[in-house]
């Protein structure tokens, strides 16, 4: 008689199940998604950096990226299992040294963020990480921001893709390689 064993890296919706849709926030018609309970879990957890780190091994990386706040949670993971630095891009005034800024559209306003000048060398390859790309903004500005420091983002990853929200559309057409782990549809 043969077993089946099921893994939960083989079901495709394993790690998109994890993740609970918050109705109505923060504002009327916005279909949140919140990552914390796929974070809280120690199974999800693994998966979700497995399937990062297993993306990138053997890949040429110098270092990580990860935008303020829920990219230094993958991030600094990510970049410890490369064995390569990891790079805050902090929201601005958080960051103590010399830092050069971008600022970007929100769907509810502005935003800055910014970085050290001395985060990255020219000619690295740099991995960009956040949580979810919604209208793109956040993660174009760090794109800029690298690449005013002469490194070369090499792919940005996320969790969760809002294919609607035309974030994603607008990172590949500024010619970023996209990761994405899960779509979702609507807000």
């Amino acid at each position: 008689m043969t077993a089946t064993i099921s893994t939960p890296i083989l079901d495709p919706n394993y790690l998109r199940d994890a993740i609970r849709t918050v109705p109505d926030w923060p504002a009327p018609g916005v279909q949140f998604r919140d990552i914390t309970p796929l974070l809280q879990d120690a199974k999800t957890l693994r998966v979700l950096i497995d399937t990062f780190v297993h993306r990138y091994m053997g890949q040429k990386i110098d270092r990580v990226a990860g935008l303020d706040a829920r990219g230094f949670i993958l991030g600094a993971i990510i970049a410890y299992e490369l064995n390569v630095g990891f790079i805050p891009i902090r929201k601005k005034g958080k960051l103590p040294f010399k830092t050069v800024q971008e600022e970007y559209e929100l769907e509810y306003g502005s935003a800055t963020v910014e970085i050290h000048t001395d985060a990255c060398k020219p000619g690295e390859r740099i991995l960009l990480i956040d949580d979810l790309i919604a209208t793109g903004g956040t993660m174009m500005a760090g794109m800029k921001l690298l690449q005013r420091l002469g490194a070369t983002v090499v792919e940005g990853a996320v969790i969760v893709d809002l294919p609607e929200l035309g974030g994603s559309k607008l990172l590949r057409d500024a010619g970023l390689p996209l990761f994405t782990v899960c779509e979702f549809g609507g807000h």
